[in-house]
């Protein structure tokens, strides 16, 4: 009744940054390992890689996103300077 379904935001829309720290905070990045020459290895959990690949992917579509913007953006000044230069050698009469 008093629920507006937004609450429970899925895995895909949370934030990658929130995650990882959290998982950071939990203290759940990593586990320790015993190896094979009997000293101890700190290896990164499967969720941290999850959520730290998460973020790599965030930030490059967040970069193809801005490098369409400045593609477009370069092309429309380039449209406009050569309006200008038309216009600046146009006779004046």
């Amino acid at each position: 009744m008093y629920n507006s379904g937004s609450q429970n935001a899925t895995p895909a829309e949370k934030n990658p940054n929130r995650v990882s720290g959290g998982l950071r905070a939990q203290g759940q990045d990593s586990f320790m390992m015993l190896g094979e020459d009997g000293f101890d290895k700190e290896v990164p959990s499967q969720r941290y890689v999850k959520s730290l690949e998460d973020q790599v992917k965030k930030l490059r579509e967040e970069t193809q996103l801005t490098n369409r913007k400045l593609a477009r953006q370069d092309t429309n000044v380039q449209r406009l300077s050569a309006i200008v230069d038309q216009l600046k050698n146009r006779p004046r009469g």
